[in-house]
């Protein structure tokens, strides 16, 4: 390709990334082309570097950041606040249940496992971007905590909320089958 065009289309992709990360849904939207994110030397582009503050510190994840593109279940207010999962189960097999279910989730990779923490990083598929989602099993209060964050941008247009929802779902699902 002739390094202009490349130019040209490096320069739509950063531009389309501000316009997603500054939230104009109709944008995000209507932009259904999966072929952007696997021209060569994209891959990554939008991926940010991984946070250096994930992990469990006496019993608490890290906080969101102040923008909209993060949600926690030990955070208190609404923009960022969601219900810890709950588990009715013995702690090690709540942790194989969560286990199952983000393997079973497209573009999901684990990153870190322990008995009581998990952390795990989902890409997506139209630009490449990365979210960090955390579970911490908290057995004195029989629930996993969770935070799920993207590295970039302002708005994930509610995608980190419709993922802890979708999780939530998949346990049930497992619980109501066992």
């Amino acid at each position: 390709m002739p390094s202009s065009f490349l130019s040209l289309l490096l320069s739509t992709l950063l531009a389309t990334s501000f316009w997603l990360g500054t939230g104009f849904p109709s944008l995000a939207q209507g932009f259904q082309n999966p072929a952007i994110a696997t021209l060569p030397g994209l891959a990554g582009l939008f991926a940010g570097e991984r946070p250096t503050n994930l992990g469990v510190k006496q019993g608490q994840l890290a906080p969101c950041p102040t923008t909209p593109n993060c949600v926690a279940s030990q955070e208190t207010d609404a923009e960022h606040a969601i219900a810890p999962l709950n588990y009715d189960s013995e702690p090690a097999i709540a942790m194989s249940n969560l286990v199952a279910v983000i393997k079973g989730m497209p573009r999901s990779v684990i990153i870190e496992q322990t008995d009581d923490y998990l952390y795990a990083e989902f890409t997506s598929r139209l630009m490449g971007f990365v979210d960090d989602v955390e579970f911490y099993i908290d057995p004195t209060n029989r629930v996993i905590q969770v935070r799920s964050s993207a590295r970039l941008g302002e708005s994930d247009l509610g995608v980190n909320r419709k993922r802890i929802e979708s999780i939530r779902s998949g346990l049930q699902t497992l619980a109501e089958t066992a």
